[in-house]
């Protein structure tokens, strides 16, 4: 079993991203189906993880075009932005449910001390998009070994 660092407010932030998450999807099912695609409020579902080297973000983007994602990081903030656009190759009458969400997104990271920004590096393939941010040397962790007498 690994040991893990207690950080009280990660909790609350998690529990805080739901309720803002499941507001959100409640106030787009009030709003017609056509408004709701027009406007089309929407957040992409992120995984974020961390190594050694680096922490590794990950958002689920489908369809979208390389060009209509925007990812811009200021005063220690990941955000990142894009739209998934409602293609009208069918005619809207000829749809019997749209579940999935169009419209433009915006997201927001904080970003710890520890990260490089000078090198941070992202990539899309396969409607995944991966932005790596790897860790300033000083703050890696390192392995002393202890010497027995």
């Amino acid at each position: 079993m690994a040991i893990v660092r207690w950080e009280p407010f990660r909790d609350l932030m998690s529990l805080q991203e739901r309720m803002n998450r499941m507001f959100d999807e409640s106030v787009g099912h009030v709003r017609g189906a056509n408004e709701a695609l027009d406007s089309g409020a929407w957040s992409p579902a992120v995984d974020i993880y961390e190594t050694e080297q680096a922490i590794v973000l990950k958002a689920e983007l489908p369809e979208i075009n390389q060009k209509d994602i925007d990812i811009r990081i200021e005063n220690n903030t990941l955000t990142l932005r894009g739209e998934r656009k409602f293609e009208r190759e069918t005619k809207e009458e000829n749809y019997h449910r749209v579940e999935r969400s169009y419209g433009a997104f915006c997201r927001t990271f904080t970003l710890p001390s520890t990260v490089d920004q000078d090198k941070v590096k992202a990539e899309y393939k396969d409607g995944i998009l991966k932005v790596t941010l790897p860790k300033r040397e000083d703050s890696k962790p390192k392995q002393i070994k202890v010497g027995v007498n």
